[in-house]
């Protein structure tokens, strides 16, 4: 970690467990929202998060990827806590978050930051840009003039001159050069985990690769642990180690990067990557990898939620849910489907003649 980000950051947290100790573990967290409605009964819920279980390694980035609706965003504020838990448990650095001798919902916050999509309305438009980046460390215990200072050297650090955007105003900077700022503000306290919630979905492609490149070049020079959820597979590709892929609330396959893009084992994961576009015109998609539209995640299908979509549905698929493999390492590739489970009953399954 360079000299200049440890005298301008707040001391973290002592790393409990080395590096081989996770940084998060995630034990089945669950979170329904209850809805009401006509012909809804009284316990009618939205399952966003239901049972989604994940271990976040010390210096990597884990890509979050799925449809629009599959329980991302819901999962990122969880383990922020900005939304309660219904159940289930967050383990950060071997320490329980909330845990009467673990680690506390304040300290768990000062280690971990999150970078929101809306670069713009996550700044405050009547804060000159700086004081939006020394906020953090001044409520911190920072004075006000090394609050200032870190906030100079963060600006510096993602590649925006502090003399000549540090007085401007949000209204005065560019999406690309806002979320630079939100970054800044995101390392000004020294988090050793940052969330990324489609922090690049809403820029044009180019400044979006000089964001990438940026957080990249972050997370080496200061030892982070990313979080990065998106809906582009091309990005979740470029920045990942390992990729985690949800559906209705649910993981269906998690992986290294390069098994999950080389030989997907879920029929939805091999459908993702079946529908992103070709820049090679004789590799055209002439048929939808994928139809119809994600069930109701209010009444989702028994067994395997997948299986109203999913070419290789069988009995087994609507009686049983498939369970997601036990991953060992960061090498462990797995996925919830009767096919890969031997003795499931699927006449796909592993092991069958």
């Amino acid at each position: 970690m360079s000299g200049v980000f440890q005298s301008a950051a707040m001391a973290p947290l002592e790393d409990r467990g080395g590096a081989a100790q996770p940084l998060l573990i995630a034990r089945d967290l669950v979170r329904h929202f209850k809805v009401k409605g006509v012909g809804l009964g009284e316990e009618a819920a939205v399952r966003a998060v239901d049972g989604v279980s994940f271990s976040l390694f010390k210096g990597e980035t884990l890509g979050v990827v799925g449809e629009s609706g599959c329980g991302k965003s819901t999962l990122a504020r969880l383990v922020m806590h900005l939304i309660q838990l219904g159940s289930g448990e967050l383990i950060f650095d071997g320490e329980g978050v909330g845990a009467p001798d673990g680690v506390s919902v304040d300290d768990l916050r000062r280690q971990v930051q999150m970078v929101f999509q809306d670069s713009a309305s996550s700044l405050n438009p009547r804060m000159p840009i700086r004081d939006s980046v020394a906020f953090g460390p001044y409520v911190h215990g920072k004075s006000k003039e090394e609050s200032r200072r870190i906030a100079r050297e963060m600006l510096g650090r993602v590649g925006l001159n502090p003399d000549l955007f540090g007085p401007r105003y949000p209204h005065e900077l560019s999406g690309g050069q806002k979320q630079r700022v939100n970054i800044a503000r995101a390392l000004a306290i020294s988090p050793r985990m940052v969330i990324l919630d489609e922090a690049v979905s809403a820029l044009d492609k180019s400044v979006e690769a000089q964001v990438l490149n940026l957080l990249r070049e972050l997370r080496r020079s200061f030892n982070l642990t990313y979080l990065f959820i998106s809906h582009d597979l091309n990005v979740v590709q470029y920045i990942s180690d390992r990729v985690l892929v949800m559906y209705l609330g649910q993981v269906v396959e998690l992986g290294p990067v390069d098994d999950i893009f080389s030989r997907p084992l879920h029929p939805y994961t091999r459908a993702l990557l079946g529908s992103r576009s070709s820049m090679d015109p004789a590799n055209r998609i002439e048929e939808p990898p994928i139809t119809g539209d994600p069930p109701s995640p209010i009444d989702p299908p028994s067994g395997c939620r997948f299986r109203t979509r999913c070419p290789h549905a069988e009995a087994v698929c609507e009686l049983t849910m498939p369970r997601l493999g036990q991953w060992l390492n960061r090498d462990s590739h797995v996925a919830a489907c009767h096919m890969h489970e031997p003795g499931s009953g699927h006449t796909l399954a592993v092991g069958n003649a």
